[in-house]
């Protein structure tokens, strides 16, 4: 059987999207799942990895459920050895478990699958002029967010809400911020689920995209 290798920002393995990507991919491929923080203390994370002022900001999950803050310049070169680990093993298909934009990944032979390459311009063909609302885990994500977007010429209407320490309460104030201004949402990371996706369809009453699920199709799609 093929192998499909995934590397989260966060600790594998990952028993959100996992259980999504297996879903679509339909035992086309086994899934190996490893984690840039794999092994880490959340004190180690921080460590490490605490964002500076104007820093890319990420965040992701550890194997508690616990969540994580993170600078995107710092944690790249992990990123990019666990990628190497992935190929050495053995695998054709390497898919990146974050939503964010990341520069100068690379691999030698393996077919390296980037969110942010692949969904973006999805999305963008899925929205087309239709006012856009997209959910994210952080407010210090929305000014990177409307410049990853503004180059496929929209303009997101951002609120914030975590799938990581994930309130109703939180989310119920995200959809209310989209409701009214936005006819199609973007949960814009790889931590939302099925019920969340669920918990805005009802709130907003709009179509809901979960970027874990879009991503999973393409990649079924491709293996």
């Amino acid at each position: 059987m093929r192998t499909l290798g995934t590397v989260t920002i966060g600790q594998a393995p990952r028993p959100d999207v996992g259980p999504i990507l297996e879903k679509h991919l339909a035992a086309k491929a086994e899934l190996v799942q490893v984690g840039v923080l794999d092994g880490m203390t959340k004190e180690q994370v921080y460590a490490s990895f605490r964002p500076e002022p104007g820093d890319y900001v990420l965040t992701s999950r550890l194997a508690d459920g616990d969540s994580v803050v993170m600078a995107r310049e710092k944690i790249a070169p992990v990123l990019q050895r666990k990628i190497d680990g992935l190929e050495e093993r053995g695998c054709r298909h390497i898919l990146v478990l974050c939503t964010g934009v990341f520069e100068g990944l690379s691999t030698k032979r393996a077919e390296l699958l980037e969110p942010d390459e692949l969904l973006a311009p999805i999305v963008a063909a899925m929205v087309g002029r239709k006012r856009f609302g997209v959910i994210v885990p952080l407010a210090e994500q929305a000014e990177s967010l409307t410049a990853k977007w503004s180059k496929h010429g929209l303009k997101p209407v951002v609120a914030a809400a975590s799938p990581y320490r994930y309130s109703e309460s939180e989310m119920a104030a995200a959809c209310a911020r989209l409701k009214d201004e936005t006819d199609i949402v973007l949960l814009d990371c790889m931590g939302y689920t099925e019920p969340m996706r669920a918990f805005v369809a009802e709130k907003t009453g709009l179509p809901v995209i979960l970027s874990n699920a879009l991503m999973a199709k393409v990649v079924s799609e491709m293996i």
